[in-house]
């Protein structure tokens, strides 16, 4: 074997693979993720493609997707692909008023020191990777620390909140004078909402369709199918391929150019300017929970996607189905969020769909280094992605809104009295609050005050029993306190961010 095989944790014999099998399946899954390359740009920017920044959150984005991704590779040695992850980028978009253009934390942020956060978001995630107290890691405290209710429903919140979003953006759910929102009116179509509706309602509905009979790269095809059908409808500008857009060009050494030169059209590096300004007066606590938050949903959503992706696969994960190499992973994770911030893209983490290609024999980190290539390879077709309408890649939020409730409520346990209230909490909340913050703050400030009640009348009863109690044999039980110091420490943090005005 030789050395670079080695170095990519490639063993055909151990690993039970051939290199064959890991190049399908590092195809399948760059087939699986690669809307990520169109979506991205979207959430972020509310102009689309008329903003002249979106070629440069195009190759932000891809290149952080290789970066990610070969760290997988080389580092962790694993299967598993990297990219900005959905949720944070909607929540990278709704601080600098993008997506569908709502400033959902009453700050004028710029896009710079959005990255910036996200950039001090990564550095804590890689802090709390690699540090470690009596043999466990800050990261697995903090894990251990959370309730178990609001953990769990952070993901189902996010996905119907990434959902809400591409209802949105596709005109599918509008704005209603009376109801404050309102299913379009697809009987008028000179506005052109219906039609940007129907197009994003036909992408997802031929995405679940072909999921259903278990077509790789199914939401891409869907996206495409969604871009072709936008034409006679027009919706697809088909000026965006030929070149006539401002940006958007074949010329790819233009692109990269423009990309690495730092100036208003590009992103790279633009966390600097931040350094610069500072932020806006009065949002110090906003800043501080938006860090604590991004950092948290990583380091959640990572731990999620690599159990579901390797969990089940002894070549992937051990006897407690803990997945191998799991340390470098997360500094892997880490690492990549803080390089995707400096180029100008959100939270790069790992991508669940990577289980498509564990699921089509993908078992080491050539795998990785193929879907790695892949993305590289993107950045010379950049018109071809830019072409496809966010109508489309709205009908993949949805979908993917769907698999991440799917995969993820029926881990909620709504058993409980206060753990139902707290996680429901956290879900609408996150969801009529446009917050992703918001609703984790609410679901932790629920839970912890509940909890401090019900433990309050629990003693109270626990020292009456005991009192009356005359026959020393029968026992008394102690309640025990269900809330850890993390928790109490997280929902101080919130009830500062809630109650305290931001600007004094």
């Amino acid at each position: 074997m030789s050395k670079f095989a080695k170095l990519l944790g490639y063993d055909p014999q151990e690993k039970q693979t051939n290199v064959k099998t890991e190049i399908i399946a590092g195809i399948v899954t760059f087939l699986a993720m690669c809307y990520i390359l169109t979506v991205n740009p979207n959430q972020i920017l509310y102009a689309g493609t008329a903003d002249g920044r979106w070629s440069s959150l195009f190759m932000a984005t891809a290149f952080g997707a290789v970066i990610g991704t070969l760290l997988m590779a080389f580092l962790s040695k694993m299967p598993l692909a990297q990219a900005s992850g959905m949720g944070l980028n909607s929540l990278v978009g709704s601080i600098i008023g993008g997506g569908v253009g709502a400033f959902a934390y009453g700050f004028d942020f710029t896009i710079g020191q959005a990255f910036l956060m996200v950039l001090i978001s990564g550095i804590a995630f890689l802090l709390l990777s690699v540090i470690k107290i009596k043999g466990k890691t800050f990261r697995e405290l903090v894990f251990d620390g959370m309730p178990v209710a609001v953990r769990s429903a952070i993901s189902v919140g996010i996905g119907l909140f990434i959902a809400y979003i591409g209802f949105q953006n596709a005109g599918i759910i509008v704005a209603n004078q009376y109801t404050q929102v309102a299913l379009v009116d697809f009987t008028v179509w000179s506005t052109g909402t219906a039609k940007t509706a129907c197009v994003a309602l036909i992408g997802l509905f031929l995405i679940a369709i072909l999921d259903k009979f278990n077509v790789k790269g199914s939401v891409i095809i869907g996206i495409l199918g969604a871009t072709l059908v936008g034409i006679p409808f027009g919706v697809t500008d088909l000026g965006v391929v030929a070149g006539k857009v401002d940006g958007i060009s074949w010329k790819f050494w233009e692109n990269y150019k423009n990309f690495f030169s730092v100036g208003e059209n590009s992103v790279f590096f633009s966390f600097t300017d931040a350094f610069k300004t500072g932020f806006p007066a009065g949002s110090l606590f906003t800043v501080i929970m938006l860090i604590i938050t991004m950092c948290m949903i990583d380091m959640f959503d990572t731990m999620g996607t690599i159990v579901g992706c390797c969990g089940g696969n002894r070549i992937l994960s051990d006897e407690n189905n803990k997945p191998r190499n799991y340390g470098q992973i997360m500094i892997s994770d880490a690492v990549a969020t803080c390089a995707g911030a400096m180029l100008g893209t959100s939270t790069v983490t790992t991508f669940v769909e990577a289980g498509a290609g564990v699921s089509a024999g993908g078992r080491t980190g050539l795998t990785a280094l193929t879907t790695a290539c892949l993305f590289l390879l993107a950045t010379f077709a950049l018109p071809l992605f830019a072409m496809i309408p966010s109508a489309a890649t709205a009908s993949a939020l949805i979908y993917v809104g769907v698999l991440m409730m799917k995969h993820n409520v029926k881990s909620v346990d709504f058993s409980n009295a206060i753990n139902a209230v707290s996680a429901f909490l956290t879900i609408v909340v996150m969801v009529l609050a446009y917050s992703i913050t918001k609703g984790i703050g609410v679901g932790m400030v629920s839970y912890t005050l509940m909890s401090l009640v019900a433990y309050a009348v629990d003693m109270i009863v626990y020292a009456c029993k005991k009192n009356k109690a005359t026959d020393e044999t029968v026992a008394v039980e102690k309640p025990k306190f269900n809330v850890s110091v993390v928790a109490l420490v997280v929902t101080a943090l919130f009830l500062v961010y809630f109650f305290v005005p931001t600007v004094l």
